[in-house]
């Protein structure tokens, strides 16, 4: 396994892409740290799944768009389980809406955790892992940082953030052997997007998409994981899709 010995912190760990990313990576070898803010039942099944089936997990409050609370979840891994080795910035939220009708801190508390939540786990594991050497930082963005999209200019906005950030972040750690890379998810059926996938609007949808489906949360996981490993060992600073063509279509959908 390519990640024994390995210690993973995964915002939102507990459910959808995240819950999917702590068991491919356990799976892989990894002791994982499962963050979560208010999902606990969740989390601590989906730690005890994980160790029945040979892993090794923990569970660790802590809402990202606190930083104190982001220190204090490194701090804790690190002390629980040796170490730690990978940061997954999965953590995020929605509240879409047509600019039109949102609320004038609509667009603040989506970037408060959807792109607060990847500066302060970034900026609370950099020290750990400048001082080892090594390290390697995954966030989970979007497609809709690099597209528009109606009804999603807050969240679209919070994950372009997150996609500037992550090249800015790659250059300046590169040096200490700290790797930084972003997974840009279509739509792929969780909660979050769940007024995206389902009935009319759904079936809309997946006929833009080139690959004419829906991803799934392993799929999105999996990518995760070959840039959470040494696989990926010369990558730093990229963004990668995983949309089933959805980014190469011109206009909104067939002609």
């Amino acid at each position: 396994m390519t990640l024994e010995g390995q210690v993973a912190l995964v915002t939102g760990g507990s459910r959808g892409i995240g819950a999917a990313v702590c068991r491919r990576l356990a799976a892989d070898g990894a002791a994982v740290a499962i963050n979560y803010r208010s999902s606990e039942g969740p989390a601590k099944e989906l730690a005890q799944e994980i160790e029945a089936a040979g892993g090794r997990a923990v569970t660790v409050h802590g809402d990202v768009a606190d930083a104190a609370h982001a220190e204090e979840m490194v701090r804790r891994v690190t002390e629980d389980l040796g170490g730690l080795d990978i940061l997954v910035n999965n953590a995020g939220v929605a509240q879409d809406a047509l600019i039109y009708n949102m609320g004038m801190d609509d667009w603040l508390d989506v970037m408060r955790v959807n792109f607060g939540g990847v500066f302060h786990c970034t900026k609370a594991v950099l020290p750990h892992f400048m001082a080892k050497g090594s390290g390697v930082i995954v966030n989970v963005s979007s497609v809709m940082g690099e597209r528009g999209w109606i009804g999603e200019s807050n969240y679209a906005a919070s994950k372009g953030a997150v996609n500037a950030f992550t090249r800015c972040c790659a250059m300046e750690s590169a040096r200490f052997g700290v790797r930084v890379n972003a997974v840009l998810p279509g739509f792929a059926p969780t909660d979050l997007v769940a007024g995206l996938t389902e009935g009319d609007t759904g079936r809309s949808i997946r006929k833009q998409i080139p690959m004419r489906r829906f991803g799934e949360v392993d799929q999105i996981a999996e990518v995760v994981r070959f840039l959470s490993g040494p696989e990926s060992s010369y990558m730093t600073g990229s963004l990668v899709n995983v949309d089933g063509g959805a980014m190469t279509a011109l206009g909104l959908g067939r002609p």
